[in-house]
């Protein structure tokens, strides 16, 4: 195993990470990202990004590419390992993957966060025949076909929406009776006639011969199940940080997100968190970005 030192270990290649890393190599420090899928995270997803400051339009895969480049660029270093641990030493850490271990001087964790599965009956069994998590990837394979969206937020309403593009019809279930996502997005996704609400329901069960070929709902309020005839289930109920290798260093809330103020700061000295696994009001685009800012020149300021 091969023990590697630079500046500032970044644990992370989205947006937060990314930035984070572009704000340490203009500082004039030395930064290694250190991802364990590909670059860009979550948004790489996303087909159309339309509230990023600046920039009127754009697609998540341009615009996670177009970070990674300027880091690049700008003399950043990216290993695809994912991250075992974080070690304190007395005057530095040492942050271990299965390959190396990486020794540095100060740490920002961007490790984001996963998809929330429904945790029923066969969903692990379907997933990949007719369940699904990600519709930007799976959803031209719909073409013609239904399909039904699972959530209430603005990812979920953005999924129902895309999936219009090639599905003759997208069921949109969610368990409450009212959306929770921003009502310019509400008003744009209930305006399209492909798509039909199911609301204050929850899915209680999957039906399927070799794929899905059913979904069924409950309403919370009645008590009344239906099953709604479809070739697919996308699910977006939410997401969960990907933060437990990091539990034994810095603080955890109860949710499992880093405890990390707007300066990014963690209970760990030397160590910050950056993007949608701290503890925050807003995780959007911008606000990762601005998050991989602080983290950035936070580090750097530690480490002098």
């Amino acid at each position: 195993m091969a023990s590697i030192t630079t500046d500032v270990v970044i644990i992370g290649a989205g947006t937060a990470g990314l930035s984070a890393a572009i704000y340490v190599q203009r500082a004039g420090k030395k930064a290694l990202v250190l991802e364990g899928n590909v670059y860009g995270g979550q948004i790489i997803n996303t087909p159309d990004i339309e509230n990023y400051p600046g920039i009127k339009h754009i697609s998540g895969f341009e615009f996670a590419t177009g970070l990674y480049e300027q880091a690049m660029e700008l003399g950043a270093r990216i290993e695809f390992e994912s991250v075992l641990r974080i070690e304190q030493g007395e005057t530095e850490k040492i942050v271990k993957t299965k390959m190396n271990d990486y020794v540095c001087k100060a740490v920002i964790i961007a490790s984001g966060v996963v998809r929330r599965e429904l945790g029923i009956e066969r969903e692990k069994e379907l997933t990949g025949r007719g369940v699904s998590y990600c519709a930007t990837c799976d959803g031209a394979f719909y073409k013609g076909k239904v399909t039904a969206v699972n959530g209430g937020g603005n990812t979920a309403l953005e999924d129902a929406e895309y999936l219009t593009n090639f599905c003759s019809k997208v069921y949109l279930i969610h368990r409450r009776s009212e959306f929770r996502a921003d009502a310019s997005q509400v008003a744009k996704t209930l305006a399209n006639d492909k798509i039909e609400t199911v609301l204050d329901c929850t899915v209680t069960g999957l039906e399927a011969e070799k794929k899905l070929t059913g979904v069924e709902v409950t309403n919370k309020i009645t008590g009344e199940k239906r099953v709604l005839p479809v070739d697919g289930l996308f699910v977006a109920i939410g997401q969960i940080p990907s933060n437990q290798a990091f539990a034994d260093v810095v603080e955890l809330d109860e949710a499992g997100y880093i405890a990390a103020g707007e300066d990014c700061r963690t209970s760990a000295e030397g160590i910050f968190a950056a993007g949608d696994c701290r503890t925050k009001q807003v995780r959007q685009l911008a606000t990762a970005a601005a998050d991989g800012a602080v983290a950035g020149l936070a580090a750097c300021s530690y480490i002098g």
